[in-house]
């Protein structure tokens, strides 16, 4: 396995968000002021929200933007009804803290031809 970190040479976009308190009743507003996130811990029933519920929105838009770049690509468009699930799981081993992930993606029907004339 190897430890190479691919360097970004053309930054897109910076999110930035300012985190205080931490996950139990913290607040993590974004730099735009977009969004400001009441942080809970997982299975609260206060409002509010987890990281890791944050994390799997995140991570599977990302993956859907992706996909249908993808498919643009290749002269194909995804349907509307295209879909990523996210799981993202909070665990221990050895009492360490690790998080890891599952994407389910549901891409029906692929239409050809993008631009049909």
């Amino acid at each position: 396995m190897s430890n190479v970190i691919t360097q970004v040479e053309n930054v897109v976009y910076t999110a930035r968000a300012h985190t205080m308190g931490g996950r139990d009743g913290g607040t993590s507003p974004t730099s735009d002021g977009r969004l400001d996130v009441r942080l809970l811990p997982p299975g609260s029933s206060r409002d509010g929200t987890s990281p890791e519920q944050l994390f799997a929105l995140g991570w599977s838009s990302c993956y859907l933007s992706a996909m249908k770049m993808v498919a643009a690509r290749m002269k194909l468009r995804l349907r509307i009804d295209a879909a990523v699930d996210a799981e993202v799981d909070l665990g221990t081993t050895n009492g360490a803290y690790f998080i890891q992930a599952r994407l389910t993606s549901a891409f029906p029907a692929l239409n050809p031809r993008l631009h049909e004339r």
